[in-house]
């Protein structure tokens, strides 16, 4: 039986209330069997950022989807030599009917991705509502329907979820508790 696969990925440093939440808007308004969840192991648009380590990423992302039966947590880019490219992954589910699950602000960027005209040929596009982007700019820039997610724009980022941390500010419900005790006994943001 083909699977239908939602594929939400990204550095997930941290992963955050908003990625779950499209994970789930995505699951129930495009019908999925699944949604995987795929930290980088190398995110080559973000390789002078200070990224936390694939191990920390990794970590975060499995206890950010436990206990929710259809959300799974995948390591096959953290076990990938060298860069993270979504056309690798999806090229990886080859079988699987596939939908990507990106911000609205990452959809606009996907044409600077490697191989992205292959990229959608293969996968549907549901995208997330976020502040400061507009539809029109998204469906411009992207050459083909987009499933817009019934969900509220949020306006929250792990780059901000970081600096709170940093700032030694809680992160307490803008993720997962069992993250949020992770990042605690780990110093992951210290």
């Amino acid at each position: 039986m083909r699977v239908k696969r939602g594929i939400l990925g990204g550095t997930f440093d941290p992963p955050h209330i908003a990625h779950l939440i499209a994970g789930e808007a995505a699951y129930r308004q495009c019908g999925l069997d699944v949604v995987s969840f795929i930290p980088a192991g190398a995110p080559w648009q973000k390789a002078d950022s200070g990224v936390s380590s694939p191990e920390h990423r990794w970590e975060m992302t499995r206890l950010s989807v436990q206990h929710v039966p259809y959300f799974v947590a995948d390591d096959m880019e953290i076990q990938r030599e060298g860069p993270s490219y979504t056309i690798d992954t999806v090229e990886a589910f080859a079988g699987d009917q596939l939908v990507l699950i990106l911000g609205a602000d990452a959809a606009l960027g996907v044409r600077s991705w490697d191989r992205w005209s292959d990229l959608l040929d293969i996968v549907e596009l549901a995208v997330a509502p976020r502040p400061g982007v507009g539809r029109h700019e998204v469906e411009h820039a992207i050459p083909k329907p987009i499933e817009w997610l019934d969900m509220a724009p949020l306006d929250m980022s792990a780059t901000d979820v970081r600096e709170r941390a940093r700032k030694g500010l809680s992160i307490r419900f803008y993720v997962r508790e069992l993250v949020w005790q992770y990042v605690q006994e780990h110093g992951v943001y210290a």
